[in-house]
């Protein structure tokens, strides 16, 4: 990687470009090939439910581009209002403001939260699923501590009363030196806190592709998750480079573990980061991946890989 970088809030630019992403969620156990996504409207693609799933992500109906994209879409603008210092715990204030320029405080409430907000650093090494609260004013904070100096993305992922499902992202700068990390090799399994997480299918641009993550602790298998958000298993993939998102939701299952199955359909060839969500015992925890999609790229290893340190899941 290049040398030690300098970067200073306030005073560096950084220029963002997406590409697409959608995502199709499915139900834990047995299930059918996931069909082709039906276009319902703006601002959210749904599909075709395979085998009693259902599929969500947020995309444009017209471009399918992704949301997280950027900062306004359709009226709406994220709105950070807070700087944010290495390792210090912030308070962390923001605003959705919507087409009349004030801020939004009506919500459809989706996977039990009304707003779901996701922090990552740009070379993808940490990753945060928080979860804001709202003052009356449409102000929402967040205990946030960002540990290193560097540029981060954080997304928004909401639906307005009466509107379609948004994500926007926004950059934020903490100053100080700043040194980017190589994205992890590409594996089979993860660890975190003692579990074992692997990862079977691959991704294949263009297509749903099966992606089914096992959770094991001490060599067997975990058969009694926790449901987090109403699911067994929430997954938010990243694509290298440009950080296009993609967030996907197993569906209900009378099966709690070991397995958790989702479908995927990225748009290109590429890494990809994918970080799984999963509670046990009274906790949440993060199994993270790197994976390859198409393009004749080699498929990842069977060697597990040490989850990097993501900070804690405030909820």
């Amino acid at each position: 990687m290049n040398a030690a970088t300098k970067l200073g809030a306030y005073v560096l630019g950084l220029a963002v470009v997406f590409g697409g992403a959608l995502g199709v969620g499915n139900a834990v156990g047995e299930v059918a090939p996931a069909p082709a996504p039906a276009k319902s409207g703006h601002g959210t693609t749904h599909s075709a439910p395979a085998a009693g799933g259902h599929a969500e992500t947020t995309a444009t109906a017209q471009d399918n581009t992704p949301g997280g994209l950027q900062v306004s879409e359709d009226g709406y603008t994220l709105n950070p209002l807070t700087t944010v210092k290495p390792g210090e715990p912030t308070d962390f204030r923001f605003t959705v403001t919507g087409p009349d320029g004030r801020p939004v405080t009506d919500y459809q409430v989706e996977h039990d939260k009304k707003l779901h907000f996701i922090v990552v650093s740009r070379d993808l090494g940490t990753f945060q699923h928080v979860h804001p609260d709202m003052a009356a004013d449409g102000v929402w904070s967040v205990k946030l501590t960002l540990e290193d100096p560097g540029a981060y993305r954080a997304f928004a992922d909401f639906a307005p009363v009466g509107g379609s499902g948004l994500t926007l992202g926004a950059d934020l700068l903490v100053a100080g030196d700043y040194q980017p990390r190589s994205l992890p090799q590409a594996a089979r399994t993860a660890t975190v806190d003692g579990y074992t997480v692997s990862l079977a299918g691959d991704l294949v641009p263009g297509q749903a592709s099966k992606l089914t993550l096992s959770v094991s602790k001490d060599g067997r298998p975990v058969t009694d998750l926790q449901r987090y958000l109403g699911a067994y298993g929430h997954l938010v993939a990243l694509r290298a480079g440009d950080l296009a998102y993609l967030h996907v939701h197993p569906e209900e299952s009378v099966k709690a573990g070991p397995e958790i199955t989702f479908y995927a359909e990225v748009p290109s060839g590429g890494d990809y980061r994918l970080f799984l969500d999963f509670q046990h015992d009274g906790k949440v925890r993060t199994a993270d991946f790197t994976a390859q999609a198409g393009n004749g790229q080699p498929k990842p290893t069977a060697e597990p890989s040490a989850s990097p340190s993501h900070g804690d899941h405030s909820h």
